[in-house]
């Protein structure tokens, strides 16, 4: 009963600690809504309330998702939640970490914009994204962006999480040289993203970017789960304590390659085994089914789920 109690103290002493860091997480996303409203030329809150715009509302909560993931490899990477057990909330050097992951955040928050505009021109390059959002409500659309905002996000929380350490093989290195590194893998994850997105055009038979422009949200759901699922696999290429060049960029292609040939495959035996007697491809672009989407988007992201701890 004594171990018990104990426990409990221990346990209360540590919650103001994650007080501040929900409150500074709330914070962010606040900051996050407020570069939205500054970078769009359209009113969010007159959309998703007063247009009822389920398309913006998808985008939206996938951006909220992705800012938290950066926030969260923010939290992670200077190790405030488990480097100082007789923790409290006091002293420069607490309140230097809380600065910190604050500036990580806000960082993220700018690239994770950044890197989604470019990832939408050169995935959905068919047509204007904001315009299938906000003039058409396009849900098909708004789940891509919904897939894509998480993918970036994970890739730029992969990125500030693990390459971004201050520890490397032979010892300890600079900020800056830490920064780059992070930048670097942030660069070559977008790069895997761009590319899986045209790998998975070509593999299908249909036209992704006709069917989505035709309102076909069976299609951008299932494009989204594959981003998520590809920005998983990402995140582990990128995620992890680095270890020289060689070995880290060859990890790193190890893993992209990996996620390429596995989500293929997967999609595949979805067609043949869980759903036999059907042609997934006619599913979502003929019928458009929107619940074989949702399997399929369920398998992929399962998928690279256990790949990222299998491996």
């Amino acid at each position: 009963m004594e171990d018990f109690l104990d426990a409990i103290v221990d346990t209360l002493e540590l919650f103001p600690k994650g007080l501040v860091y929900v409150v500074l997480g709330i914070v962010v996303v606040l900051i996050a809504k407020v570069v939205q409203d500054l970078i769009t030329r359209y009113s969010i809150n007159q959309q998703v309330t007063g247009e009822n715009n389920v398309a913006l509302g998808l985008s939206m909560a996938g951006y909220y998702l992705g800012v938290i993931f950066v926030f969260v490899a923010a939290l992670y990477q200077p190790l405030t939640v488990v480097r100082d057990d007789d923790w409290k909330p006091t002293g420069s050097e607490y309140w230097g970490d809380v600065l910190e992951v604050a500036l990580y955040a806000l960082a993220g928050i700018v690239v994770l914009n950044a890197a989604r505009i470019v990832i939408d021109r050169l995935i959905l390059h068919s047509f204007d994204t904001e315009k299938e959002i906000i003039e058409d409500q396009n849900v098909g659309t708004g789940a891509v962006e919904f897939g894509v905002y998480l993918a970036t996000g994970l890739v730029i929380a992969g990125s500030i999480a693990g390459t971004g350490s201050t520890e490397a093989a032979g010892g300890e290195v600079s900020n800056l040289d830490a920064a780059l590194r992070s930048l670097a893998f942030l660069g070559l994850g977008t790069v895997v993203l761009v590319l899986y997105g045209v790998f998975y055009q070509f593999t299908t038979s249909y036209d992704i970017h006709l069917e989505i422009e035709q309102k076909n949200t069976a299609v951008g759901v299932a494009l989204a789960g594959n981003m998520i699922a590809i920005g998983l696999v990402t995140f582990k290429a990128v995620f992890g304590e680095f270890a020289g060049w060689p070995e880290s960029l060859a990890g790193f292609l190890t893993f992209a390659v990996l996620g390429f040939v596995l989500l293929f495959l997967v999609r595949r035996v979805t067609d043949l085994v869980l759903l036999p007697g059907v042609r997934l491809q006619d599913e979502l672009a003929v019928d458009r089914n929107l619940g074989v989407a949702f399997i399929v988007s369920a398998v992929v992201i399962s998928s690279a789920l256990i790949l990222y701890v299998a491996i």
